[in-house]
C-alpha cells in the first residue's frame, strides 16, 4: 500500500541546513496498522505529511497504492488526498464556523459528490463515531473528545484507502484518547483501512500491529508490536 524509498527532507534555518529525514525507507502493507514513534524532532510528523502528500520531499519518493507522489502535479496531489487519504490531527483542524455535519461533509462537497450521496455518507460516519445527536453543533460547542470524533468521521466519510493520524490523542485525557484509538482501530479492522499513526506516547502506540521508531530522521527500529 505504502512504499517509502530513500526519503529525505531538509529545511533551511538561517545559514544552516537541517535534515528532518535522512534516507528513510519503509513499507506498509495493505490493511496494516503501523505506529511511528519518536521523540519531538525525530521526523515522525514530517514523514506522515510526506506520505499524505501534504509536503514534498527533498529527495526520494513515496508510492501509495501504486501511484508515485513525486510524479504528481499539485492538482493531482489535491485530488489524491481528497479521495484516498483520511487525516486525523492533534488539533482537530475543524472549521469553526461549520457544524459537525458540515465539517464531515466538506471533503465530499469539494469533490463534487451528489447531495444524496453526501447525506448518506455523513449520516453513516456520524453514527459510527456516536455523534448523530450533535451533528448541528459547531466546534466551540463540543468537547475536545467530540471534536476529535468529528475529525475521525471526516476521515472515514471518504471511505479512505489510508488513514494518517498525527498525535490524535495528544490533546485528550487518557479515557477519551482510548476511545479515539478504538475508533481508528475499528476502521482498520472493519473497513480494511491502512493506518499510519505517529505518536510519542507508548499508550497511543498500543493498538498498532507494528512499531517503527525514528530518531534524528533515521529509522532505528521496526518490530511487531508487543
Amino acid at each position: 500500500m505504502v512504499a517509502v524509498r530513500d526519503l529525505t527532507k531538509s529545511y533551511r534555518q538561517g545559514a544552516n541546513q537541517v535534515a528532518a529525514l535522512s534516507g528513510v525507507t519503509l513499507d506498509v502493507a495493505k490493511g496494516d496498522f503501523v505506529t511511528v514513534r519518536g521523540a519531538s524532532g525525530s521526523g515522525k510528523s514530517t514523514l506522515l505529511h510526506l506520505i499524505g502528500g501534504l509536503d514534498t520531499p527533498t529527495g526520494g519518493d513515496v508510492v501509495v497504492n501504486g501511484a508515485s507522489l513525486a510524479r504528481m502535479a499539485d492538482d493531482e496531489l489535491t485530488i489524491f488526498r481528497r479521495r484516498h487519504v483520511g487525516f486525523v490531527f492533534q488539533f482537530f483542524n475543524l472549521l469553526p464556523t461549520l457544524s459537525a455535519e458540515e465539517n464531515v461533509a466538506l471533503p465530499l462537497l469539494l469533490d463534487g459528490r451528489a447531495a444524496t450521496d453526501v447525506r448518506a455518507r455523513v449520516d453513516a460516519a456520524l453514527d459510527q463515531v456516536g455523534l448523530a445527536r450533535r451533528r448541528h453543533h459547531r466546534p466551540d460547542e463540543l468537547s475536545g473528545g467530540e471534536m476529535q470524533r468529528v475529525a475521525v468521521a471526516r476521515a472515514l466519510v471518504i471511505d479512505p484507502l489510508l488513514i494518517l493520524a498525527d498525535e490524535p490523542t495528544g490533546n485528550l485525557d487518557s479515557t477519551t484518547g482510548d476511545q479515539i484509538l478504538a475508533l481508528i482501530r475499528a476502521a482498520n479492522a472493519d473497513r480494511g483501512c491502512t493506518v499510519v499513526l505517529v505518536t510519542h506516547d507508548a499508550r497511543a502506540a498500543a493498538p498498532g500491529d507494528r512499531i517503527v521508531t525514528l530518531r534524528d530522521g533515521h529509522v532505528v527500529g521496526d518490530a511487531k508490536a508487543p
